[in-house]
């Protein structure tokens, strides 16, 4: 029927699918390459390994993870039960040098400029060498920042951001981006 694959050409191109960039399909061809490798298995496998490491020594620590762990790359931690909201964690533990997102969670009554949630996710720190054992600091350091916002609240919290930013340093000097650096 003509009308029907009219309907559907005009919902794929422009709507889903633009021009033919040779850039992108270049990358998209390394990328795929790239997944065919026997490495790229384990990595992933790791990555995997790291988020359960993570979500559960946050849990350990008396942060609830929305699903109640993960099966993935991500986790989500739902703050409310500490009184904190997304933004202020996010900002806190930036300040610290830990990179986290605010994140709305399922139902959640804040505004999505605010949240109640915060997204994590390991492949950045599996991607520079992380492995369990590092996962597992980096949720202590996470629950400390987070605990510190609880008790103290913003404005009283730097101490603490201070104290996890310098370990934080020191540890991710071990991890270097590029050894020529």
């Amino acid at each position: 029927d003509e009308t029907i694959a009219k309907k559907i050409n005009s919902a794929i191109f422009p709507g889903i699918q633009g021009g033919p960039l040779m850039h992108v399909i270049a990358a998209k061809a390394v990328a795929f390459g790239e997944a065919l490798e026997p490495e790229f298995k384990i990595y992933q496998k790791q990555v995997r390994a790291n988020a359960v490491a993570l979500s559960d020594e946050l849990m350990k620590g008396g942060l609830d993870i929305v699903t109640g762990g993960t099966d993935t790359h991500v986790m989500l931690v739902d703050l409310r039960p500490k009184g904190v909201k997304g933004n202020q964690a996010d900002k806190a533990l930036g300040r610290a040098n830990i990179t986290a997102n605010k994140n709305g969670i399922p139902f959640d009554p804040e505004k999505p400029t605010v949240t109640s949630g915060l997204r994590l996710g390991t492949p950045a720190g599996t991607t520079r060498g992380f492995k369990e054992k590092e996962f597992r600091m980096i949720a202590r350091w996470i629950v400390q920042v987070v605990d510190g916002l609880a008790i103290n609240g913003e404005a009283e919290n730097s101490i603490i951001e201070a104290r996890v930013k310098h370990e934080v340093e020191n540890f991710c000097a071990q991890f270097p981006i590029y050894d020529y650096l």
